[in-house]
């Protein structure tokens, strides 16, 4: 071969081989993180928090569902889906299949835009463009035209059917064995439905401890629930960035969080006041860019115990 043809041919082949790796490997390797969060009172006995978000089922996923079906051998307390259930129009039977056996337990839901609306094929480049100009979702782009509805309401009424508290821009409260929980949720900042002036205030003080969720971490939403004191808040939304490169990290996270904390457990400062901010990283894609590099799908059981 001619030496002209060799390098062309040689990143062709090393670009064959990543895009088959995460789309046929990775984007399929299912995980669990375990996180301790020292955020509960003093003398509280410990929580175990199952998280899940932006499954993005896609009809016929079945080691996907397998797993989701297989988290309920954890008995968590209680379990938290901060959103972006779906890929797909015919997705809702999966997902609340997958759930299933999850649904035994006490939880608690908000919605991802990709509830509402059904994906549309775009360049991926243009996650890049819109960091580099500070745009994201509605916060700054065109409203989207001509999109897919999802039926995201038949997805709620099985939610709500199992006793899944629906946080969509309200407050709910979660009563385990002697423990209540209050949970103040949003709708998606990412399509501008969050209405944070409906539940503002923070923490009602009747509960034993109190927590924030939401689906896209937008930071004029950790900005008020830390501001109001809130002491952990869960969101997902970023997929930890989706493609990150090793012993860098994500290069995205489409909003306006930074990419340090695209995935996992930080903290977050607001008017002289800080809470726990933990990032899931997601256990799916949208449809359209089904991969995923250094950053594997995941849930996450939160372990939460008292302040030292």
């Amino acid at each position: 071969m001619h030496a002209r043809y060799r390098v062309p041919l040689g990143i062709t082949a090393v670009g064959a081989a990543g895009l088959l790796y995460s789309a046929g490997f990775e984007a399929r390797s299912f995980r669990l993180r375990r996180v301790t969060i020292p955020v509960l009172p003093a003398g509280m006995r410990p929580l175990r928090v199952l998280q899940v978000s932006d499954i993005h089922m896609v009809s016929g996923q079945r080691k996907k569902q397998r797993w989701l079906q297989s988290l309920a051998g954890l008995r968590p307390d209680f379990v938290i889906n901060t959103g972006d259930n779906l890929s797909d129009t015919e997705g809702v039977p999966e997902v609340l299949d997958s759930l299933g056996p999850l649904m035994e337990f006490p939880g608690a839901y908000v919605f991802g835009s990709n509830d509402y609306y059904g994906p549309k094929l775009r360049n991926p480049a243009l996650y890049l463009l819109e960091k580099a100009q500070g745009r994201h979702g509605l916060n700054g782009n065109a409203p989207a035209v001509g999109v897919i509805h999802n039926p995201w309401e038949d997805l709620r009424a099985g939610f709500d059917a199992a006793g899944w508290l629906n946080l969509t821009n309200t407050r709910g409260t979660l009563k385990i064995e002697g423990v209540s929980v209050e949970l103040t949720g949003l709708d998606d900042p990412h399509i501008k439905r969050d209405r944070y002036a409906q539940v503002a205030g923070g923490p009602s003080g009747a509960a034993d401890f109190a927590m924030g969720v939401v689906h896209a971490p937008y930071l004029r939403v950790l900005d008020a629930y830390t501001a109001d004191d809130y002491p952990l808040i869960l969101a997902g939304h970023t997929h930890g960035g989706q493609l990150r490169v090793p012993f860098y990290g994500a290069l995205v996270t489409n909003c306006d969080l930074d990419t340090d904390r695209a995935k996992g457990l930080s903290t977050h400062t607001a008017e002289g006041r800080t809470s726990y901010l933990h990032v899931s990283a997601g256990c799916g894609t949208n449809r359209y860019t089904p991969f995923r590099f250094a950053c594997p799908p995941e849930a996450t059981l939160l372990t939460l115990v008292g302040r030292e």
